[in-house]
C-alpha cells in the first residue's frame, strides 16, 4: 500500500536533512536527476585519509529521494568512498532484485524496503548514493581539473 511507502518514519527522515547545503571547496561533487520524476541532488565531498572528512548535499527530491539523502547525510562522515559504494549497490539490489538491506552504517536503509514494490520510484530513491559514489570518484582521480560531475541522468 501507499501507506507503507510513506510511513512516519520516511517522513520524519525527509523533513530532517542532514548536512544541506554546499561546500565551499570540495575535493568532488556530482549532480544526478531522475529522469522520470526531475529529483535532482548535488553531492560535494571533501575526502581525507581515504574517508569522508566533510559532506554536503543539495536536494531537490520527492520524500522517498529525500529520505535516502537523510540517512547518507546521517552516516557518510568517516566512510570510505567503497563503504559508499557497496552501501549504494546493496541499495540498489534491495530495490530492484529484493536483495537483502544494506549492512554497516547505512542500514537504515531498510525502512526504505517497500520501495521495491514501485519501481519508477526507484531512480530517485537512489539518487544520493548515485551521486556520492560519483563525488568520491572525482575525489580520487588523478586528474582533479574537472571536478563536479553535471547531470549525469538516472
Amino acid at each position: 500500500m501507499i501507506d507503507d511507502l510513506y510511513s512516519g518514519q520516511i517522513l520524519k527522515l525527509a523533513a530532517n536533512m542532514p548536512r544541506a547545503g554546499r561546500l565551499t571547496a570540495p575535493d568532488g561533487s556530482a549532480e544526478k536527476v531522475a529522469k522520470l520524476c526531475g529529483s535532482r541532488i548535488i553531492v560535494d565531498v571533501v575526502l581525507a585519509d581515504g574517508r569522508v572528512a566533510d559532506f554536503a548535499q543539495e536536494v531537490k527530491a520527492c520524500a522517498l529521494g529525500q529520505a535516502a539523502a537523510a540517512v547518507l547525510g546521517a552516516h557518510v562522515i568517516g566512510a570510505s568512498p567503497g563503504e559508499i559504494e557497496m552501501a549504494r549497490d546493496q541499495f540498489r539490489a534491495m530495490l530492484k532484485v529484493g536483495g537483502p538491506s544494506p549492512t554497516g552504517r547505512f542500514s537504515d536503509l531498510s525502512m526504505l524496503e517497500p520501495v521495491k514494490d514501485y519501481p519508477p520510484r526507484h531512480a530517485s530513491t537512489l539518487l544520493a548514493f548515485e551521486a556520492a559514489v560519483e563525488a568520491c570518484r572525482i575525489a580520487q582521480a588523478p586528474d582533479r581539473a574537472t571536478r563536479t560531475s553535471r547531470a549525469d541522468v538516472a
